[in-house]
This record gives C-alpha cells, sequence and structure tokens, in this order.
C-alpha cells in the first residue's frame, strides 16, 4: 500500500493562530536550522538521541546542510517531510516538524514529531503548534491510519521496542 496518494500535492505553508507559519526545509536554511538545532541541542538529544542519534554532539554546520538537503530529496520524492516553524521573516528557525512513512509495525498512518526550539518552550507558540499538528494532518493530509505521534501518545522507548516493518 503506498503511503500517500500519487496525486497528493504537500502543503507548502500553515499558519498557526500565534502569527508563525511552517513551511517545508532544505539546504537553504541550514544557516538558520544549525544554531536552533545546536542551541537546543542537549533538550534535543534527550528526545532523538536514543532513536535517531540525533543531533550529535559535534555536528558540523556541513553535515548539517547534507542533512537538509537529504530530507529536501525526500520531501520532493514524498517520501517524507520536514517543515520548520518560522516568523514571517524567516531570520530563524523555531521549531521543525517531522512527517514520516511508518518505520514501525502496527496500524499508523504516519510517525510524526516536532519540536520548539529551548526559549519557546511552555510558550503559547508551543502550545499553538501542539494544537495545530494533529488538526492539521486529520484535516489535510490523506494519510491511511491515524497517525503515531512519537514521543507523545507513545514514548520514543516504546517506540524504540516495536519491531520495525518487514
Amino acid at each position: 500500500m503506498a503511503w500517500l496518494p500519487d496525486d497528493f500535492a504537500h502543503p507548502t505553508r500553515v499558519d498557526l493562530p500565534t502569527g508563525q507559519h511552517l513551511r517545508p526545509m532544505g539546504a537553504a536554511d541550514t544557516e538558520i536550522d544549525y544554531p536552533a538545532v545546536m542551541g537546543s541541542r542537549e533538550r534535543l538529544w534527550s528526545i532523538y538521541g536514543e532513536a535517531w542519534g540525533w543531533p550529535p554532539a559535534h555536528m558540523t554546520i556541513e553535515a548539517d546542510r547534507d542533512d537538509l538537503a537529504h530530507h529536501e530529496r525526500e520531501i520532493a520524492a514524498h517520501e517524507s517531510f520536514l517543515y520548520g516553524l518560522f516568523e514571517e521573516d524567516e531570520a530563524e528557525l523555531l521549531g521543525c516538524l517531522y512527517v514520516d512513512p511508518p518505520e514501525k509495525q502496527g496500524e499508523a498512518g504516519a510517525e510524526v514529531s516536532w519540536w520548539v526550539v529551548d526559549e519557546l518552550v511552555g510558550s503559547d507558540v508551543e502550545r499553538a503548534f501542539d494544537e495545530l499538528v494533529p488538526r492539521w494532518l486529520e484535516e489535510v493530509w490523506p494519510l491511511p491510519a491515524r497517525p503515531r505521534y512519537v514521543g507523545r501518545d507513545l514514548s520514543w522507548a516504546e517506540w524504540n521496542a516495536l519491531p520495525d516493518r518487514g
């Protein structure tokens, strides 16, 4: 079964009620991605480290650019999606959203996670982001089943313990 319909056009922008927006990211975003990731690295490692080995302690800007270029290719092929969270001027990255095909066994239309930079933890922006993502995916994305919100409706440890899809 295909993950997404062939005719699905992924959204290129979604607005949060707090004034920020999401849009797909790529290698051209390295200069704003790198400081956001490394500035929140310890917390991000506590979330993604065991599962993804990311972000590594000594990640270089070149490695980040390569990672973003990989995401950009996956977005173009509709294999997975990385969205950045921005203010209107896009001067800095405020967080990221990952929408991936299910990697683990079980009923899930996608595996989804998201984060904000340390400065926004507990803020109105984070709350708006948390409320927007599930609603947006349900209303706009033609997923074959309910998404699995990793780190939210199951822990990363629980996700890691699931068997991989064959």
